[in-house]
């Protein structure tokens, strides 16, 4: 896939560093192997299943980039507890498959876990102790998707569920790190635009600090 790229090898004994854009990564200097996957869940899913297609497993997935935050704040650098898919109906989709394909994701705000499947979407923000992520294939800028995702979720992306699902289909363990680079308002796309490098910079010094 375009866009798509892996630096550095797979191997058990180091963290896998998943990022959607090259330019989320710009500033990291680590020995880790890192995943460029592009942008949405198809691509996140579909590059970190080919990444590790050769048997070689990380010894955790790692997602770290950008993410709007949707309450006052939520700023900074958040670990999350809970993520789920805002575009996907699994409620309404078990009532009629009995299958649940798409499920909220339990995750650990402290350290990396096998994601495990919960019955209930969430129902409330976690807050900065379990931070709920909601994940589509929607840039998430205002109006009523952001009015509706607000009384579930603290952040929003496009890219920490499938990287989650993946961990968990797999059994690799499986952290999700975010940081704010915007409010989700209707001045999202611009402020991402400006913000980039410097969260990028962000990002570096966790990865940087945080994986050992």
């Amino acid at each position: 896939m375009d866009g798509v790229e892996l630096i550095g090898t797979v191997d058990p004994a180091h963290p896998l560093v998943v990022v959607a854009l090259e330019q989320e990564a710009r500033h990291f200097v680590t020995d880790f192997p890192v995943l460029v996957t592009g942008v949405g869940k198809v691509r996140a899913a579909l590059a970190v299943a080919h990444a590790l297609a050769g048997g070689a497993r990380p010894r955790e997935l790692v997602n770290v980039g950008t993410a709007g935050g949707l309450h006052p704040g939520m700023e900074g650098t958040h670990e999350i507890g809970v993520v789920f898919q805002h575009d996907f109906d699994d409620p309404a989709l078990h009532a009629v498959t009995g299958r649940h394909d798409g499920p909220p994701l339990e995750l650990s705000a402290t350290r990396a876990v096998t994601p495990t499947p919960r019955p209930l979407a969430p129902t409330a923000p976690g807050g900065t102790v379990a931070p709920v992520l909601a994940t589509g294939d929607r840039f998430v800028a205002g109006g009523p998707l952001r009015d509706r995702l607000v009384t579930m979720a603290d952040l929003v992306d496009m890219e920490g569920y499938a990287v989650a699902a993946a961990g968990a289909t797999l059994g690799v363990p499986t952290r999700l790190v975010k940081h704010v680079s915007d409010p989700a308002d209707e001045h999202a796309g611009d402020t991402w635009v400006e913000g980039v490098d410097a969260c990028s910079r962000v990002l570096a010094e966790w990865v940087g600090t945080r994986l050992g």
